[in-house]
């Protein structure tokens, strides 16, 4: 399925992996991330109730299908779509865009440096493994 020359297939796999593995990497550094916030078990708990708060994961499932679809038209746009040139274009935004942006915001708000590596981990894995996939699938010029 094509649209505008991206491969709005490759999109949606891309960003449901993307989401994906956020969860994975987080359920993973979950106690790293809560101590770098200075959070604890009971005020997550206390915050979110008994279940887990819908919300933040909307927000993050579609924020991550319009990564994919940004790289997608960014790989689209530069042509040469090949896994290499995937990783490569999604390695290139996350220096540019993301972990810069990490690194301003969590410094101005005063919070732990581990945060800009636990975070920027994630996005780092997330725009490659996205990168990757769009790059195999292609995107139509």
């Amino acid at each position: 399925m094509t649209f505008a020359g991206i491969n709005y297939l490759a999109v949606l796999v891309a960003g449901a992996l993307g989401f994906g593995l956020g969860g994975v990497w987080y359920r993973l550094l979950a106690k790293p991330w809560m101590a770098a916030h200075g959070f604890t078990s009971e005020m997550i708990r206390a915050h979110h109730g008994k279940g887990v708060a819908p919300w933040p994961l909307i927000i993050t499932f579609v924020a991550d299908l319009i990564m994919a679809w940004m790289l997608a038209g960014v790989m689209g746009h530069l042509g040469a779509l090949t896994v290499k040139n995937g990783v490569i274009a999604a390695a290139f935004i996350w220096f540019g865009f993301v972990i810069t942006t990490l690194a301003v915001n969590n410094t101005f708000g005063m919070r732990s440096p581990k945060l800009i590596v636990i975070d920027g981990g994630h996005w780092l894995a997330a725009l490659l493994l996205m990168g990757a996939i769009i790059g195999a699938w292609g995107v139509q010029l």
